[in-house]
């Protein structure tokens, strides 16, 4: 059993594990207000790139958890962080939100929407805005091998309170159907996410849990960490992905009010 005890740093996904929609799971706030008084540390950790952490901050604060903008990490975080070492100057085509552009403006990137002469990259976030001609944009910049190709995540779909949504990774399936190319990833699965979690917050890998409701992305990327990982059966996840992904949680859960259960 999973000794929670110890545990210092949770690392926890957002949909599908702490709420569905804009309804918050039981446990949620009591799982987040006894880890405070644990002296422990949160991060709500999301591949979700549709959305800077000021609205996650506001959404969540509209469904009673009170949260500020330091307590995120989202899979564009990830990206900047990759990007500032390997496409500084760079124009970076931005296939995402409104908002996934504005964040990798002001972040420094010089960003455009649009086919225009000297684009170096295609960076594709999760796209609730998505039109064809984006699509075909992508297609045609895909079609030069000189064109680099990062994806946010490879989450297949993002879970909604009557269903499911194609995600990132969905698009990027699609993308590579037509054009044999695909991104390298930067958010979850990839380990990147937890270790510059702990890196910021000065937690060792024994110290640390990542809590998600997705095998192939939240587990995955704890078990590329070096660290323990709780699996919920809230969300997306069913116990047969275990054996389907390959990736082997230290625990699974039914949601996150057993976690608190066995948080002690």
């Amino acid at each position: 059993m999973l000794d929670l005890s110890k545990k210092k740093l949770f690392l926890l996904d957002m949909d599908g594990t702490l709420y569905l929609g804009d309804q918050l799971f039981d446990g949620t706030l009591d799982l987040l207000r006894r880890v405070r008084e644990k002296g422990g540390r949160y991060l709500f950790a999301t591949n979700n790139s549709s959305r800077s952490a000021a609205a996650y901050v506001e959404r969540l604060r509209r469904m009673g958890i009170d949260a500020v903008e330091e307590d995120f990490l989202t899979s564009t975080d990830a990206l900047i962080w990759y990007l500032r070492g390997k496409y500084s100057g760079a124009l970076i085509y931005a296939f995402g939100t409104r908002t996934f552009r504005q964040q990798l403006q002001e972040a420094g990137f010089h960003v455009t929407d649009r086919l225009e002469p000297g684009i170096s990259l295609l960076a594709c976030g999760f796209d609730t805005e998505l039109t064809f001609q984006k699509l075909e944009d992508a297609c045609i910049l895909l079609g030069d091998p000189q064109v680099g190709f990062l994806a946010t995540n490879p989450d297949w779909v993002c879970p909604t309170a009557w269903g499911s949504v194609p995600d990132c990774g969905s698009v990027c399936e699609m993308l590579f159907r037509a054009t044999g190319r695909r991104p390298k990833v930067l958010g979850k699965p990839e380990p990147e996410m937890a270790l510059l979690a702990m890196d910021r917050w000065g937690c060792s890998k024994e110290e640390t849990l990542l809590v998600g409701d997705r095998i192939y992305t939240d587990i995955a990327c704890g078990v590329r960490a070096g660290i323990d990982t709780a699996f919920v059966l809230s969300g997306e996840g069913v116990p047969e992905d275990i054996g389907r992904y390959g990736f082997q949680p230290t625990e699974t859960f039914r949601d996150v009010r057993e976690i608190l259960d066995n948080l002690g």
